[in-house]
């Protein structure tokens, strides 16, 4: 008698997440796998679909991405979720849990890095607006999740501190950045420079100065090779044109790997990125909108890439475990009930 595979959804987004995606798939080849964009449902879904949202990891390039690289590896694709129901689910951000998903097992797995707290997002959380409005600032946050895997003790510490259940949390390390000495042999041109990864700060309808940042950059450099790395997420004409206006000597890179750059610069340079973890665990000098410690802090644990196999022996856990019951997530609508509270009690 032919015993059925347990399935796993993988849920991927940018194609750093797809990639640590279907790093951990590998690592688990007993069980059935099927990829997924990213995705929601509702409102949000709709938004999606007419072109509104297409500056996230749900559409525009981001998911023309992500299909390519899972058409190109031949991995099954399951848009959405909607063929099979899956034993457990990756998923690579908790900003949204669609519900289609819910009642499987759930592993949150941590991108990289995530944005700092703000004044907007402490209110997001006070009046239980839905997590998507404060971005990754509230990764973690739907506790919807049977485990979170974090990439340092750093990290984990961190996510304590936003209230996260320790018991969910597990230090793995997190692939891609889990080995980044493997980037000092590459065939990048360059050598000791300074180097600049830009933002989509402005893309994704954040306030940037970047004529500020570029005149930063230049003072940094003093006279020293300069190179930018444009974001994927960039319009590539329009910014390359920008700084070639306030920096006509700088070199303007697009569409190749971070990586190797950063392992053959002297100086790395950028605002909130997780491409800072590889320059610190490289020991490159960092300038960024985080202090050094705090780097150093957080870094990813550095364990010659096994990430992805400490990742999958936390799933094989999980799924040897009784199911659980149906999960329910009322965080999206908590701040109507809100409301609804308040408004009672003037009337009454």
């Amino acid at each position: 008698m032919t015993v059925e595979k347990k399935k796993i959804l993988y849920i991927c987004g940018s194609l750093n997440q797809t990639t640590q995606m279907h790093k951990i798939s590998v690592e688990l080849p007993e069980y059935e796998a099927w990829f997924t964009p990213y995705y929601a449902d509702g409102l949000i879904r709709f938004l999606t679909k007419i072109g509104i949202l297409d500056f996230t990891i749900m559409g525009g390039t981001f998911k023309k991405r992500t299909l390519a690289y899972l058409k190109k590896h031949n991995l099954n694709i399951d848009y959405e979720g909607k063929k099979n129901h899956y034993d457990l689910v990756f998923t690579c951000q908790d900003l949204i849990i669609p519900h289609n998903i819910r009642n499987s097992k759930i592993i949150l797995v941590q991108e990289g890095m995530v944005d700092p707290e703000t004044l907007w997002s402490k209110l997001v959380r006070k009046l239980h607006l839905p997590r998507w409005a404060a971005s990754t600032t509230m990764t973690g946050q739907s506790d919807l999740y049977d485990i979170f895997c974090v990439a340092s003790e750093g990290f984990k510490e961190l996510f304590i501190n936003k209230g996260l259940k320790p018991e969910k949390l597990k230090v793995t390390g997190i692939p891609n950045f889990d080995n980044c000495a493997e980037h000092l042999n590459n065939d990048f041109p360059h050598k000791n420079f300074v180097l600049v990864a830009t933002s989509d700060m402005r893309e994704t309808l954040k306030y940037e100065n970047r004529k500020k940042f570029i005149q930063k950059a230049l003072d940094i450099a003093n006279g020293k090779l300069l190179i930018f790395k444009l974001h994927p997420n960039e319009n590539v004409k329009r910014r390359t044109a920008e700084i070639k206006k306030y920096a006509p000597e700088a070199l303007v890179y697009f569409g190749i790997p971070i990586e190797p750059m950063i392992a053959n610069c002297d100086v790395l340079i950028t605002r909130y990125s997780s491409v800072i973890f590889v320059a610190s665990a490289l020991g490159k000098k960092v300038y960024s909108d985080i202090d050094e410690e705090t780097i150093k802090k957080l870094t990813p644990i550095q364990n010659g890439g096994t990430s992805a196999k400490n990742i999958a022996e936390e799933a094989r856990k999980l799924l040897e475990l009784a199911p659980e019951k149906s999960k329910k997530d009322f965080n999206e609508n908590k701040f109507i009930f809100y409301f609804r509270k308040k408004l009672a009690k003037v009337k009454s």
